[in-house]
């Protein structure tokens, strides 16, 4: 099925602040920022305050650009799925040039300021961040192969690398491990919402895994990533730079997460309206933020816990 869409612009700008505000995905932001700023407390090294509050908003602005940049290249398909018709281009309040502009303008400057404020290695991996996301993931990967949340998923798997780098200077492994978390955590989760949001997938012919290959393969990857996603979610406090009380934690958040990927993978109940898929996709959320939260405490107590004590 193909997607034909005529978009006639404006003369007088419709748009309002929380138009551009929703254009920057700002629940994609949250995460990027929390990433970020956990990636930044568990480096080793002093954290200017001016510059690390520099640091997170550049990165924040960064997400931004990246997600304005995807829904100007994606208003065709998102006008047609049921979850995105009512973003600001093909609802009309955004015009696609407006949209191309603001993403641009963002991406500059949040690449500028951090590059010439904090450093270039940091400044650097959010050039790539943003070009990865826009031109790698959203102009090629996600319209032309099924592993296109698998190797888009970098992206979104970056921000506690560059959180690491602002602090460090460099890119070291344990950057590289958290970089790792997030990676394989993207197509258990991303895959579980395409599996009951196929027909939206079906509609906008964008390939996603559950309509290629199918459920079966599908759900044979899923708990093939959430495999290899345990161990690597102990792997902080193997190497070292988190404690044995994180590791029990990532233990118990990531057993639940393999369990709910069995679920999935053993699920002959797909009609339901509160399928396995759907509870594995709500709770994928919550365990990226609890599994990165755990690392947040661990970090906070390093740094201040001899504070209190």
């Amino acid at each position: 099925m193909s997607i034909e869409t005529q978009t006639i612009e404006p003369d007088v700008s419709l748009a309002e602040p929380r138009d551009y505000f929703t254009l920057m995905k700002p629940r994609v932001m949250r995460l990027v920022v929390f990433t970020a700023l956990v990636g930044m407390l568990l480096a080793p090294g002093p954290i200017d305050p001016v510059l690390g509050v520099i640091a997170i908003i550049c990165i924040a602005i960064g997400a931004g650009a990246s997600g304005a940049l995807n829904m100007w290249y994606d208003a065709d398909i998102d006008a047609v799925m049921s979850r995105t018709a009512n973003r600001p281009i093909p609802g009309g309040s955004v015009s696609p040039t407006e949209a191309l502009n603001f993403g641009m303008v963002l991406s500059i400057l949040s690449v500028l300021t951090l590059g010439l404020l904090v450093n270039w290695v940091a400044g650097a991996l959010l050039a790539f961040t943003i070009f990865f996301y826009a031109v790698i993931y959203t102009m090629w990967l996600k319209r032309s192969t099924p592993q296109n949340i698998v190797i888009g998923g970098a992206a979104g798997a970056f921000p506690p690398m560059i959180g690491w780098a602002v602090v460090s200077g460099s890119i070291t492994l344990e950057g590289i491990v958290l970089f790792a978390i997030i990676f394989f955590w993207t197509p258990p989760h991303f895959w579980a919402l395409a599996l009951f949001k196929m027909r939206d997938y079906d509609d906008a012919n964008v390939p996603m895994m559950p309509n290629v290959a199918g459920e079966a393969s599908t759900r044979n990857q899923m708990l093939a990533y959430s495999v290899l996603l345990l161990p690597l979610s102990l792997a902080p406090a193997v190497m070292g730079f988190a404690s044995p009380v994180y590791g029990a934690v990532a233990a118990v958040l990531s057993g639940i997460f393999l369990w709910r990927t069995w679920q999935v993978w053993a699920d002959a109940g797909r009609d339901q309206t509160f399928s396995p898929a759907r509870r594995l996709f709500l709770y994928s959320i919550f365990y990226l933020f609890a599994i990165f939260g755990a690392l947040l405490a661990e970090a906070l107590f390093t740094r201040f816990g001899g504070l209190f004590l």
